[in-house]
């Protein structure tokens, strides 16, 4: 019989080693669901790509806020990882990640698209703008001088969103009353609840144009 006062040895089998090491397999198969592929090769201040060499890279060119960008991409890069991994453009922000909360809307060409639901090799040669070629701190565009005058956000993780689409929905067709607005911003959510200092600040800049 087996003494009651004895231990088991290191390699017993036991329910508590068991559950630690299989807790921490799974824990592993989960994050590596998750972490980012490396999208593309960095790019020096002349625009050139380079850095390592990347398995199936393609080229492709954008011109991203007046500024032309050559890049080498994994052909699976969206927009979205494209800017705020490879150019550093983290101003569009990375929310839900499936199109439905808008925090990652920039303009292609003058239209405002979901980036992170957009392949980068499908707009090669194409016209990005992003929050940081709208405006400066010391030369705002006017939407963003009109979030700031109507308090348009609150912990401002949308806001670059927000602020993004509220440009386009100037050149896009739109009644004049608050219920438009709405709806033609209804793809952007503000989990902190700040809809009615937004649809204020859209106003605002469409009254002053």
């Amino acid at each position: 019989m087996r003494d009651d006062n004895s231990q088991s040895s290191p390699t017993d089998p036991t329910r508590r080693n068991f559950l630690v090491n299989t807790g921490s397999a799974a824990a592993a198969t989960v994050l590596s669901a998750y972490l980012p592929v490396h999208a593309a090769a960095e790019i020096d201040q002349s625009g050139s790509a380079e850095g390592p060499h990347i398995e199936g890279a393609v080229p492709i060119t954008f011109r991203i806020n007046g500024k032309d960008r050559q890049l080498r991409i994994d052909p699976r890069t969206t927009l979205l990882d494209c800017l705020r991994e490879t150019v550093a453009l983290t101003g569009t922000k990375k929310g839900c990640d499936h199109g439905q909360c808008g925090a990652c809307t920039v303009h292609v060409n003058g239209r405002r698209v979901l980036s992170c639901l957009t392949l980068a090799l499908l707009l090669d040669g194409q016209e990005i703008t992003t929050i940081e070629g709208l405006g400066t701190p010391d030369a705002l565009h006017p939407m963003q001088a009109a979030f700031l005058a109507t308090d348009g956000y609150q912990c401002g993780y949308c806001t670059s969103g927000q602020i993004m689409s509220a440009v386009a929905l100037l050149k896009e067709p739109c009644g004049p009353d608050d219920a438009s607005v709405k709806e033609l911003m209804s793809g952007n959510i503000c989990r902190c609840g700040a809809y009615s200092n937004i649809v204020a600040a859209i106003q605002q800049v469409r009254k002053n144009t």
